[in-house]
């Protein structure tokens, strides 16, 4: 089969990408399910800025000869006789199965050995690991959401506690997890307000149900009495210092990353003196997979695809990787294998 394989060589563009690693599209072995696993025959993978990360060698455990990619969507072609020509999501991490604290055993993510990785043409996985697509996504649309879905649901939910009448800040919007926490927020009934250094990424998330930007200078205005309940965050930075003079008392900051690295996460005496807890958060559960999956159809949730690309080529992923590294995207970027006929009954 057909499969993008990270390749232990510094690419041409390497100066200006900071790329440790290549990126080619290989003929490898048609992996084959046994026990309970089933095979998926791919239909359309994702982005994710882990990969961005994996190729600049600053993810760990890095290895050439990894297929890339976390998220996938995908008909189940061999294994499970009940799944078989049944539409799929796959769950983009193992090792995790329910606790909401953190991972039973060793977790791993998808997209570098000895996991597997959706950037090919098949991929085998557990049976438990497939969750059949909400029928009103477009395959594009399903592809988009298993890793971001799954990181912004634990962090809006398990971890932030949002719910109905909160008052939400989600920083960073257009990015893929950002977008999904302020999707699912609304979706619960609470106010949302979020940043963006791009006035257009803001006004598209005000058409997304966000309530208004430009948080630092005058959220307290825009929330009258009111004041933020919880912080979803992937940046880090000076703005820690900031919170707490618009968080209420006994507020949640979420973070689930920190992309602003040369500016550490700071934590003063504000944030104890209200009560204000601050939690790091990463992926999720299996469990809280199948429960992202049953809010998404429930509410009808459609992820946001910014671009798609048709065919998994060497210069479909690096047209993507640029979009990434430019920042341009305004949720998902997607690249569609040949076949994305589908069948969600």
């Amino acid at each position: 089969m057909l499969a993008a394989t990270l390749v232990d060589e510094a690419p041409a563009n390497a100066a200006e990408t900071n790329y440790n690693f290549s990126v080619k599209v290989t003929n490898v072995d048609t992996p084959k399910p046994a026990g309970d696993q089933v095979q998926v025959k791919l239909q359309a993978c994702s982005y994710n800025h882990r990969d961005n990360w994996i190729r600049q060698g600053l993810y760990p455990g890095v290895k050439s000869g990894s297929v890339l990619g976390s998220d996938g969507v995908g008909v189940v072609s061999e294994g499970d006789d009940a799944l078989t020509g049944k539409q799929v999501m796959i769950v983009p991490g193992q090792g995790w199965d329910s606790d909401p604290r953190g991972p039973e055993g060793r977790y791993g993510m998808l997209g570098l050995l000895p996991l597997p990785g959706t950037w090919g043409e098949y991929i085998v996985v557990d049976k438990k690991d497939v969750v059949q697509c909400p029928p009103h996504l477009s395959t594009a649309e399903a592809s988009a959401l298993p890793l971001a879905g799954l990181t912004a649901y634990r962090a809006t939910f398990t971890k932030g506690q949002v719910r109905k009448g909160d008052n939400v800040l989600v920083t960073g919007i257009g990015g893929g997890v950002a977008l999904f926490a302020l999707q699912f927020a609304v979706a619960a009934g609470a106010n949302v307000y979020v940043t963006s250094s791009k006035e257009d990424k803001i006004e598209r998330a005000i058409q997304l149900g966000a309530k208004g930007d430009n948080w630092h200078k005058d959220l307290q205005t825009l929330l009258g009495k009111g004041q933020i309940n919880t912080v979803i965050d992937g940046a880090g930075g000076k703005a820690y210092n900031v919170y707490p003079r618009v968080m209420a008392i006994g507020g949640i900051v979420v973070n689930y990353g920190q992309t602003s690295a040369k500016d550490p996460v700071t934590f003063p005496m504000t944030y104890v003196l209200k009560n204000i807890d601050l939690r790091g958060s990463t992926m999720g559960s299996r469990q809280e997979f199948y429960d992202m999956v049953e809010f998404v159809d429930k509410h009808k949730i459609k992820p946001i695809v910014s671009q798609v690309w048709q065919g998994l080529t060497e210069s479909n992923i690096e047209a993507a990787f640029t979009v990434m590294r430019n920042g341009e995207q305004f949720g998902k970027l997607v690249i569609e294998l040949a076949d994305t006929t589908h069948n969600k009954l």
